[in-house]
């Protein structure tokens, strides 16, 4: 059988726009009657999510969902998830395979890249269009030779290129021409035009510089996309997508501060609080005070625990939780942050640096053991206190045990997980997805004072891809943009 048509999606940079470009194309085309599948040869982000196989990032989960179809871990075969200023755990076709050095990753491309494009050839022969996005910007020349995300991919699996520039972020001329300049003359012959994305306001007063890029690339221009707020609603697929979730509301009856950890991981959990209508959700750096009218302290997930617990002691910020207990206010951990709030986390492998043990905050009585197995597994089951149901994923390294143990936040699966303290004010557990579901979440910030709310997230979740594939579709050529698609599946 033929190969897919095949699309990739370069940025001039990062965060301009590429995962939201595949995303609504998948709902697009998909909705059109194409089989799509999203691919992305390398992700880093520690926005991971569960996959057939393994975890992949959370961006091609999503594009996978737009495509209404299950995520697998042939769409992300190579998943980076940082660890610290210069290492990252590597994932390959969903299973971690250690913690390395990023010059010692970029010695593995010859070992990586066949895999990459096994992945990609795959999903090509079972699916009519395979739409892929690159990673970080395209131009990056001191990478060129070790690149397996941008050119480097394009080259070795001869597929067309589009690159992606962000109106918003200003430069975009020279952006685009620059990018187009930097790239050696095989890799141009990949490019077949630049959109520009994120647009606010009167779209003819950005027409007269289209000439200008065209004439400076040789390449035509595909599309204006203008800004598309509802993206908030959507899960981010790096940390510089919880921009959205620092801002307090005013005149909510609920205040939940998130402590914003340096290594935050699967921060997607924060999305449908910060829709509640009647919740203001505010990110706090741990070098911050507590304001005293704060009803829920969230600690999320963390790629790197211990170091993030750290840098949270160090900052002061472990008393300002324990007084937060004791006048009253809540604490949740979420993964990472449940493993910080127990007495100790022990890594004597040296799995997230180096080994040894942490003291944790003392705010539940458990202690933590990392472990190499790490588990990854989609799960469902129902809420011990409130006797409502849930469902989610878990994705960790280590296990908990303890005497709040004792004292089971949930049931999933039909064994006990999680722990809360005596005091009932401490609570936590490794359940990734907790607030996606409308029935616990209502129960859960009802018993903190918020008022009722008729949000139906994955509902909502659906109604922002069909909105963002038709925001596409009045902006883009869809059927030009197939076309292009299918001249991969040609050879042309």
């Amino acid at each position: 059988m033929a190969p897919a048509a095949a699309l990739m999606f370069q940025g001039t940079a990062s965060h301009v726009g590429k995962s939201l470009i595949v995303a609504g194309l998948c709902r697009a085309y998909a909705r059109a009657g194409l089989r799509v599948a999203p691919f992305k040869p390398q992700n880093m982000s520690n926005n991971a999510a569960p996959a057939a196989g393994g975890e992949i990032g959370r961006a091609q989960a999503l594009q996978a969902r737009a495509a209404g179809i299950p995520p697998e871990v042939a769409m992300n075969p190579v998943l980076l998830k940082p660890e610290g200023e210069t290492g990252a755990q590597l994932v390959v076709r969903g299973r971690r395979r250690g913690s390395l050095r990023a010059r010692d990753y970029y010695r593995l491309r010859a070992e990586i890249l066949p895999e990459i494009l096994a992945c990609f050839a795959d999903l090509r022969h079972r699916f009519d269009l395979v739409l892929v996005e690159g990673a970080g910007g395209a131009a990056e020349a001191n990478l060129r030779a070790v690149d397996v995300a941008n050119m480097g991919f394009a080259t070795a699996a001869g597929v067309p290129v589009v690159l992606v520039g962000d109106v918003s972020r200003g430069g975009l001329l020279a952006a685009v021409v620059g990018t187009v300049a930097l790239l050696d003359a095989a890799d141009r012959r990949l490019l077949r035009g630049w959109i520009a994305n994120g647009f606010r306001g009167d779209v003819a007063l950005f027409r007269p510089a289209v000439p200008i890029v065209e004439a400076g690339t040789g390449l035509p221009c595909l599309g204006i996309v203008p800004w598309f707020p509802e993206a908030a609603r959507l899960p981010a697929e790096d940390r510089l997508g919880l921009a959205g979730h620092g801002r307090p509301r005013t005149g909510a009856a609920l205040r939940i501060a998130v402590v914003d950890l340096p290594r935050i991981a699967n921060f997607d959990d924060l999305d449908p609080l910060a829709a509640e209508p009647g919740v203001s959700l505010e990110l706090v750096t741990p070098d911050r005070s507590l304001d005293p009218a704060t009803d829920l302290v969230i600690l999320p997930g963390s790629k790197a625990t211990r170091a993030d617990l750290a840098a949270l002691v160090e900052a002061g910020f472990h008393h300002e939780l324990h007084v937060h207990r004791r006048r009253g206010g809540r604490i949740l951990g979420l993964c990472g942050g449940y493993q910080m709030l127990g007495r100790a986390i022990h890594d004597p492998e040296g799995l997230e640096g180096p080994p040894g043990t942490s003291p944790g905050l003392g705010l539940l009585d458990v202690e933590t053991r990392l472990r190499p197995a790490k588990t990854v597994r989609a799960v469902r089951g129902h809420d011990r206190l409130r006797d409502v149901p849930v469902d989610g994923y878990e994705i960790h390294l280590g296990t908990t045990e303890g005497p709040d143990r004792a004292r089971p936040f949930l049931d999933l699966d039909g064994r006990p997980e999680g722990a809360v303290s005596a005091c009932g004010r401490v609570l936590g557990t490794y359940l990734h997805g907790l607030f996606a579901g409308d029935a616990f979440r209502r129960r859960f910030l009802a018993e903190l004072g918020a008022a009722p709310s008729d949000l139906v997230w994955e509902a909502e979740v659906e109604r922002v891809l069909d909105r963002l594939a038709d925001h596409l579709a009045a902006a883009l050529d869809l059927e030009r943009l197939h076309a292009l698609a299918l001249s991969a599946a040609a050879g042309r």
